[in-house]
This record gives structure tokens, C-alpha cells and sequence, in this order.
């Protein structure tokens, strides 16, 4: 549990602080702006951050393990090497996003849009993508299997060289999507 109050977050993030290396488990954050915040290395397991705006925030490294961030807008935000296993980022916006070398083992992005969005390299294994929008992504060397992308759109992204074992592509749109390489697809 995070020994900081909400307050006391908050105010540290509005002042420029880094809170890198910062226990925030637990903290409910939610509804709250954070535009460009920096939050690399920061500990928010179990976290409470729905329908905050995270647009352009520094998540490298970050452990979001299990945080519920349903509705979040992480416009262009890094989140690169970051772990987000289980995590619910449902109807979240992840549009221009970069999260490369990311955990994202049974994470809920169901209806979550990330056009244009960098996940080469990050372990999607069970995710559950949903309606998703994956326009113009790139997911080359992703792990998704056992993935969920029923009725996802993958217009123009790529999946070169990933696992696509037991993927679930029911329905999805994937007009110019590129899978060379792919296994199990």
C-alpha cells in the first residue's frame, strides 16, 4: 500500500517530481490529469487509475501489474519495458503509444484503440483485444498466442515474425496486414 496520500501524489506529480522508484501500490488515482507526467520505474500494482489522461506520460519500466486504468487516455504515452500484466485498460486510448519489450500477459484492451501504437517485442500472450483498433501498429516479434482479436482491426499493421499460435482472428479486419514470418497463423 502506497505511504503517500492521493494529495500528496498528486501534488509531487504537478510539481515535475520523478517518482521513479516510488511504491504507489494500491493508489487510487482515478479521474485525474497527468499529461506528460514522468512515472518511469514507478510501482502502481492494483492501482485505480480509470479515466485519467495519461496523454504523453513516461511509464518506462513501470509495474501497473493488476492496476484498473478502464477509459485511460495514454495518447502517444511510453510505456516500454513496462509490466502490465492483467491489467484492465478496456476503451483506453493507446493511439500513437510506444510499448515495446512490454508484459502484457492476459491484458484487457477490449475496444481499446492503438493505431499507430509500437509493440514490437512485447509478450501479449491471453490478451484479450476485442473490437480493438490495431491501425497502422506495428506487432512484429510479439508474442499473442493464445491472443483474443476477434472483430479487432489490423488494417495495415504488421505481425512480422510473431507468435500467432491458437490467435483468435475471428471477424477481425486485416486488409494490408503484413504476417510474414508469423508463426502459428
Amino acid at each position: 500500500m502506497s505511504q503517500l496520500s492521493r494529495d500528496d501524489i498528486l501534488n509531487k506529480i504537478r510539481a515535475g517530481e520523478s517518482l521513479a522508484g516510488v511504491d504507489l501500490t494500491g493508489a487510487d488515482l482515478s479521474y485525474e490529469t497527468f499529461k506528460g507526467a514522468n512515472l518511469a520505474g514507478v510501482d502502481l500494482t492494483e492501482a485505480r487509475l480509470q479515466n485519467s489522461n495519461f496523454e504523453g506520460a513516461n511509464f518506462t519500466g513501470a509495474k501497473l501489474t493488476r492496476a484498473f486504468m478502464f477509459g485511460a487516455n495514454l495518447y502517444k504515452a511510453v510505456l516500454d519495458e513496462a509490466d502490465c500484466e492483467e491489467t484492465n485498460l478496456q476503451d483506453s486510448n493507446l493511439d500513437g503509444a510506444s510499448i515495446q519489450n512490454a508484459n502484457l500477459h492476459h491484458v484487457a484492451l477490449l475496444g481499446s484503440t492503438m493505431d499507430n501504437a509500437n509493440l514490437n517485442g512485447s509478450n501479449l500472450s491471453r490478451a484479450r483485444l476485442k473490437r480493438a483498433s490495431l491501425r497502422n501498429a506495428s506487432l512484429e516479434n510479439t508474442n499473442l498466442e493464445n491472443a483474443h482479436l476477434v472483430r479487432t482491426d489490423c488494417t495495415n499493421a504488421t505481425f512480422r515474425g510473431s507468435n500467432l499460435t491458437e490467435a483468435n482472428f475471428t471477424n477481425a479486419v486485416t486488409d494490408g496486414t503484413n504476417f510474414e514470418g508469423t508463426q502459428g497463423f
